[in-house]
């Protein structure tokens, strides 16, 4: 067994109907760089991936398998991703240009008891929530 000093890093991947538009978007709107990307033949991504500062995901066609995207339950849809940004100015920063660049406000960016932070959905209904909090952080 080889052993590492590596930590373990936790990675999302979505599927998307437009992958090409929504890689396109991701950068505009949220400020990932896509750092790899490889087309399919049909038109789509068969792999991509996309980076902000520690962040990383990965994206790639749905193939036409028409995965479902959960319902808004009230306000949210009960799920999705999470980055911590360092300051309350980079969370309206990320709000304005995703809500700019068409995003459906779910929170507007506001302090909580533990947190201050924003959320929005993307325009295939994924779910994105911006803040300050550090999750799994001591103390």
């Amino acid at each position: 067994m080889t052993r590492s000093t590596r930590p373990a890093t936790l990675h999302a991947y979505l599927s998307y109907r437009d992958a090409p538009a929504a890689l396109r978007w991701l950068e505009r709107a949220f400020g990932f760089e896509t750092t790899m990307e490889f087309p399919d033949d049909k038109g789509g991504i068969a792999h991509a991936e996309l980076r902000r500062e520690n962040v990383a995901i990965i994206v790639f066609s749905e193939d036409g398998a028409g995965y479902d995207r959960s319902a808004q339950r009230g306000p949210t849809v009960g799920h999705g991703l999470y980055i911590s940004l360092a300051t309350e100015e980079a969370v309206d920063a990320v709000y304005a240009t995703a809500i700019a660049g068409g995003a459906t406000e779910v929170w507007q960016p506001e302090k909580t008891e533990w947190n201050y932070r924003c959320r929005v959905l993307d325009p295939e209904g994924y779910e994105w929530t911006f803040g300050i909090h550090v999750p799994g952080a001591a103390g």
